[in-house]
């Protein structure tokens, strides 16, 4: 198996648009994690990457939601508002919404730490859940973003990843001379296997998986059969989904003193007595 390692690091997305059916597979993601999300209770959300902080939670029983997101891509969005100009306020600052088009999912300053996913401004045992929606896959070395994940998130905290899989149509075009300039031909495309195995390493249990989006992600649904497709696809052939979403909860296992075994005196028991007498005379004989 290949490391995960990557000695250059991959082009990363600013936001769902800079994929060809980015509106498409935000929504796909957005579902199944708004379902997840329904099940998981806390004091605080993190969502890394920018594509977790378009992801909507507002069914979430957790109320206090914190986008993580790389300066870069969050100095990159052009509002067409003057406040904008006004530069970029610090973490808890005023909520002003980024972004053009107003169909599109905003960043919101409120509540917005800015950062790398590996290397995690917050303290240990603090974060109840963490959403990484396809944050791995344009990720230089994603066991270290797992492994802060792992010292932030709180004992029984879950954790729910969306990614590229290679098993598909998409992963095939991937390697194909289509549409050479998207960033979809740099993403990693991990296995979910590879991704679970990870997280197993690391003590969490997987609680759940979804596949969703049946398509070469390299081009855009416009047709009306499309839905009926997705539902056969993914009643039949589950495996070869474009995308997928985990969800994992963190299993700690309390340790517990062993209390040595107490030396119990051996009982005096008249049979054995009367055995032993028995032999000794008939070795005596």
């Amino acid at each position: 198996m290949r490391s995960a390692f990557k000695a250059k690091p991959p082009r990363y997305p600013t936001n769902w648009n800079d994929f060809p059916a980015g509106e498409h597979i935000r929504h796909a993601v957005n579902a199944v994690c708004s379902d997840y999300a329904e099940r998981i209770f806390g004091y605080h959300f993190a969502k890394l990457g920018s594509l977790s902080a378009d992801i909507n939670l507002d069914t979430s029983p957790i109320r206090h939601h914190i986008n993580h997101v790389p300066f870069n891509d969050l100095a990159s969005e052009q509002p067409h508002h003057n406040e904008a100009k006004e530069g970029f306020p610090n973490h808890n600052a005023s909520g002003i919404s980024l972004g053009g088009d107003k169909r599109e999912p905003k960043i919101s300053r409120e509540n917005t730490v800015v950062g790398q996913s590996h290397c995690l401004p917050f303290a240990e045992n603090s974060i109840d859940a963490f959403l990484l929606a396809n944050e791995l896959d344009f990720a230089q070395d994603p066991h270290e973003i797992l492994r802060e994940v792992d010292r932030v998130i709180t004992q029984n905290g879950y954790v729910i990843i969306s990614g590229f899989n290679p098993l598909s149509l998409a992963g095939i075009a991937k390697f194909l001379p289509v549409k050479r300039g998207n960033i979809l031909h740099d993403a990693r495309f991990f296995t979910s296997y590879r991704i679970k195995d990870w997280l197993q390493l690391l003590g969490f249990e997987i609680v759940e998986q979804r596949q969703v989006m049946f398509s070469t992600l390299f081009f855009q649904q416009k047709w009306k059969g499309a839905v009926k497709l997705q539902d056969y696809l993914a009643s039949y052939l589950p495996w070869c989904s474009a995308v997928y979403v985990i969800l994992a909860k963190k299993r700690v296992i309390p340790m517990t003193a062993i209390k040595p075994k107490r030396n119990l005196k051996p009982r005096f028991s008249a049979v054995g007595a009367s055995v032993r007498t028995s032999t000794m005379n008939r070795t005596l004989r």
